[in-house]
């Protein structure tokens, strides 16, 4: 059961990791073959990085508060 919620957390790590090389390659003007423009190559990544970083703080929140870890936000204290 752990491998597989492992295997779910690393493909959107690795898909965050692509956009970060993705946006990173159209800053130094590097375009990557399946992409015909640069603005569409930072745009798909931008987009997979949130999706990743997204996906991941979800997942940490759904747990957190299946354990009752969760913090009480400052305005409630």
């Amino acid at each position: 059961m752990r491998l597989i919620a492992l295997l779910i957390l690393v493909i959107p790590g690795f898909m965050a990791v692509v956009g970060i090389k993705l946006m990173r390659d159209m800053l130094f003007q590097v375009l990557q073959p399946p992409f015909p423009w640069l603005w569409l190559q930072f745009t798909s990544g931008l987009f997979m990085l949130i999706f990743g970083i997204w996906f991941i703080a979800g997942f940490v929140r759904y747990r957190d508060r299946k354990r009752n870890k969760s913090v009480v936000p400052l305005s409630e204290k």
